[in-house]
């Protein structure tokens, strides 16, 4: 995720970041722009036709558009922010459950074996959602090793798997009393139910018909935009039609970056902020 200063108007209107829509739609810009001229030169200096009120129907084709535009953007943000307040939700669970092992176990082995597990959970879900694994992330123990975890296919569920075997161990030597173990189960439980629910943003693209709609209209709006605003416009249209394409086709791009918020794009969540965030509180509670 870019960290910015949204107050500096100027520098984030000159700066163009590599993930910048300009950046990426130049190519597109300059093929409107060359599809237009060649409209406007056959309009005005091959067939001299020129269209009465052309204009009208794209404006009204327009306000549609941007209304489907205003709908795709906030669908997308919606996933985003979901994204942002489960990730809020597992930072404060690791914190907490981290907190509560604090004050249950006192054993030096066993106090630093919950550390590493717990940030190991993190890292895994991180990880997991990315479609990927780096094991300089991840710390072993005297029981778990890195390549044990890397061999399962779902990550979080084999480190929180060991995460339950540790805590029912605590039950079982007496270490925990059974009124502290259901005291702990509702942030062990959380971790399951925070990947899941990321799994269902992530997995549950918005529907097919719905983006191929938008995308066709899009397409279909641009290029039929010469034929009517060449005669309003003339070889203004060149300049005019690809900043019209850059507006709507730009919305589109962001939103389709953002609807899925686990990957490693320049608008995606902050996910090595907050895992290290996690590992760093949970090192200065049990470390």
């Amino acid at each position: 995720m870019v960290d910015y200063n949204p107050k500096s108007w100027w520098k984030l209107i000159f700066v163009f970041h590599r993930s910048d829509t300009l950046r990426q739609l130049l190519p597109a810009m300059a093929g409107v722009a060359a599809y237009t001229a060649l409209v406007a030169y056959l309009e005005q200096d091959v067939f001299h036709v020129q269209f009465k009120n052309s204009t009208i129907v794209h404006s009204m084709v327009g306000f549609v558009l941007s209304m489907l535009l205003v709908f795709r953007t906030n669908t997308a943000y919606d996933r985003w922010w979901e994204g942002r307040r489960i990730w809020g939700g597992i930072v404060n669970n690791s914190r907490n459950l981290a907190l509560k092992l604090s004050v249950m176990v006192t054993d030096v082995a066993t106090r630093q074996r919950f550390r590493a597990l717990l940030t190991n959970q993190v890292m895994a879900m991180k990880w997991h959602l990315r479609r990927g694994f780096n094991a300089e992330d991840f710390e072993e123990t005297d029981r778990y090793s890195i390549a044990d975890f890397r061999q399962k296919k779902h990550l979080p569920n084999a480190v929180m798997q060991a995460i339950y075997r540790e805590v029912e161990e605590l039950h079982r030597s007496k270490q925990i009393s059974g009124e502290q173990l259901i005291y702990l189960n509702a942030e062990l439980q959380s971790f399951t139910d925070h990947i899941g629910a990321c799994e269902r943003i992530q997995n549950t693209p918005i529907p097919y018909a719905y983006s191929l709609f938008l995308k066709k209209v899009i397409f279909l709006y641009i290029f039929t935009m010469p034929i009517g605003f060449v005669s309003e416009f003339g070889y203004w249209s060149i300049a005019i039609i690809p900043l019209v394409f850059y507006a709507f086709a730009g919305i589109e791009i962001i939103a389709e970056e953002i609807e899925d918020p686990f990957g490693q794009d320049a608008n995606d969540l902050p996910l090595n902020r907050m895992s290290n965030t996690v590992r760093d509180n949970v090192l200065e509670i049990l470390g």
